[in-house]
């Protein structure tokens, strides 16, 4: 992958940074639940669809050997993107922090130029994420609502303000009494994201709402 379309990936995905216990969900306490979260329920049926999604995505893809063979823990991240959101969209609200129709629209018109396309755009992101082309929009949701909420509370780019703002998350976490079905791994809400899960989501945030995919923090 060029070096660009990296970025592109990265700073796209910095839309996502109990204790962390194993606590009884699924079949148990919440028959048919992948998670709860401030008591409502993601439906296992709800996931399997963002995976439908995204196997099908691969599948057409040039790329579709590779692809499948490198993505076998795409529930999770699923998972993980779906209960983020949540926690982002608690965040948003505590901070009175919303995303327009026009934001939304001009990151996505920001995304596209700067990925070489629509086309271009997708199939990074399907690479790289293993995001579907009906679940870009989400992504790019994501990434308003971080951004404005970093600048919001003021966040830097530097390791003071980093934990500033995985502190915040981890308040809003604990606050949604995130209960996770044991098929799926547990929530860490230190670190905002399943125990099992590989994206420091609150890591790759970038400074500016409208910025150009790969503004993220070195080191992340």
């Amino acid at each position: 992958m060029h070096r660009r379309d990296r970025r592109i990936a990265l700073s796209v995905s910095a839309a996502l940074l109990a204790a962390p216990l194993l606590t009884a969900c699924g079949s148990d306490a919440h028959p048919g639940a992948a998670a709860v979260v401030g008591g409502e329920r993601i439906e296992v049926a709800t996931l399997q669809a963002q995976v439908k999604d995204a196997r099908d995505a691969q599948a057409a893809s040039p790329q579709a050997a590779q692809l499948l063979q490198t993505s076998g823990d795409l529930s999770r991240r699923k998972l993980n993107g779906l209960i983020f959101d949540q926690v982002v969209d608690r965040v948003a609200e505590e901070n009175g922090v919303t995303a327009t129709r026009a934001e939304l629209q001009q990151t996505r018109a920001a995304f596209v130029r700067q990925s070489g396309g629509e086309d271009r755009l997708a199939a990074v992101l399907l690479q790289e994420q293993g995001v579907a082309p009906d679940q870009i929009d989400d992504v790019v949701r994501r990434n308003v609502l971080m951004n404005k909420i970093a600048a919001k509370l003021g966040i830097t780019e530097t390791p003071e303000g980093q934990k500033k703002l995985t502190d915040v998350f981890t308040t809003a976490s604990k606050s949604l009494n995130i209960d996770v079905n044991p098929r799926f791994g547990a929530w860490d809400d230190s670190q905002v994201q399943l125990a099992t899960a590989t994206s420091p989501w609150l890591r790759q945030i970038s400074q500016d709402p409208g910025a150009a995919p790969g503004t993220a923090p070195a080191g992340t």
